[in-house]
């Protein structure tokens, strides 16, 4: 069982950080639930996004696999699950784990993020 948080884990870690969002995103979502329009309709995504210009059905991609990989959640209300997201446990235990900012992922790291996200293992 060991074995399979611990890859569990280091997939996360690397998602965390190859995808685009900076350690400031996952401190917002730590605290408030968001949507990926009203994510990408915000003035100040300096600080919360590396890149160019977000668009809601790639950001919420990337979300869905945040979620499959157990860091972000979807936010329940009253009626059920909803569009915002929010950190989860794991996702506060990473976060904790580099307290200043995320490591620049290296080519090898970005090649093996993306093959554990289009050629999972089954």
């Amino acid at each position: 069982m060991e074995i399979l948080d611990s890859r569990a884990w280091k997939r996360a870690e690397r998602a965390v950080c190859c995808l685009p969002y900076r350690r400031d995103f996952y401190l917002m979502v730590s605290g408030q639930a968001i949507s990926s329009t009203s994510f990408c309709g915000r003035n100040d995504l300096h600080p919360l996004f590396r890149g160019g210009s977000p668009v809601p059905d790639s950001v919420e991609r990337d979300w869905i696999w945040l979620i499959r990989l157990g860091v972000l959640r979807r936010e329940v209300d009253g009626q059920g699950l909803t569009e915002r997201v929010r950190l989860t446990p794991m996702g506060r235990q990473i976060l904790a784990h580099w307290p200043t900012d995320f490591p620049r992922p290296t080519p090898l790291l970005r090649l093996q993020h993306w093959l554990s996200r289009h050629r999972p293992r089954r």
